[in-house]
C-alpha cells in the first residue's frame, strides 16, 4: 500500500515537472507573440489619445473676438504697471545704496 502511495506521488511529481515544461514553453512563445503586436497596440493607444483629445477640444468654449482684445488689453496695461513698479522699485534702491554707500 505504501509503495502505490510513492509510486502515486512520484507520478504526480513527474506530470507537474511535465506541465512546468510545457507552460515555460507556452510563456517564451507567447511572450515572442506579445512582442509582434506590441507596435499594433501602440498604435491603436496613439489613435485613442487622439480621439480623446480631439473630443476634449470640441468641449472647449473659445473666447469670442471682442473677449480676446478685452482679455489682450487687460494683460498688457497689467504688464506695463508691473514694469512701471519695478523700474521705480530699482530706482530708489539705486538711490538709497548712493546715498549710504
Amino acid at each position: 500500500m505504501v509503495k502505490k502511495e510513492e509510486n502515486k506521488t512520484e507520478k504526480e511529481k513527474k506530470k507537474s515537472i511535465e506541465q512546468n515544461k510545457s507552460n515555460k514553453k507556452d510563456n517564451i512563445k507567447s511572450s515572442t507573440k506579445k512582442k509582434a503586436t506590441k507596435p499594433k497596440k501602440e498604435k491603436q493607444q496613439k489613435n485613442h489619445f487622439m480621439k480623446d483629445v480631439k473630443n476634449e477640444l470640441k468641449k472647449v468654449r473659445w473666447p469670442l473676438k471682442k473677449e480676446m482684445i478685452t482679455y489682450s488689453i487687460a494683460t498688457l496695461v497689467f504688464i506695463i504697471i508691473l514694469g512701471l513698479f519695478f523700474v521705480a522699485t530699482d530706482l530708489i534702491i539705486a538711490g538709497i545704496r548712493m546715498v549710504f554707500v
